[in-house]
């Protein structure tokens, strides 16, 4: 991979990162700060429950792809990012600039789903 797209992709994938972390700090304060303010009314409450689990499934999608996003950088840093799992060819840098946290080809992707069908 070129320079400048390795220079590209870390910005994008740190730019990334930075939004999701500083999110993820606002959620949890907010679902603290909602944890604390106790409504006598059942429908509130069922509301603020419904909220939350919402919230907290957000969340978990979230640290997912943060986790995906902080592989990724590691794989920039050893040389291995943009490289397919399965066929160990590159992964075009169209495919890289849609989904930045990919493992795989579009080719080795599209057999992987056509299996899990």
């Amino acid at each position: 991979m070129k320079d400048e797209n390795i220079y590209f992709f870390k910005q994008l994938l740190t730019e990334q990162l930075e939004t999701l972390l500083g999110q993820a700090d606002i959620v949890v304060h907010d679902l603290v700060e909602k944890e604390n303010e106790t409504s006598p009314d059942l429908v509130d409450r069922a509301s603020f429950e419904s909220e939350r689990g919402i919230m907290l499934r957000v969340r978990d999608r979230e640290s997912k792809l943060i986790r995906k996003i902080q592989r990724s950088l590691e794989n920039l840093e050893n040389g291995r990012f943009g490289i397919c799992e399965m066929c160990e060819n590159e992964i075009s840098t169209e495919r890289l600039k849609a989904r930045p946290v990919t493992t795989h080809c579009i080719v080795c992707k599209t057999k992987m789903e056509a299996l899990g069908r």
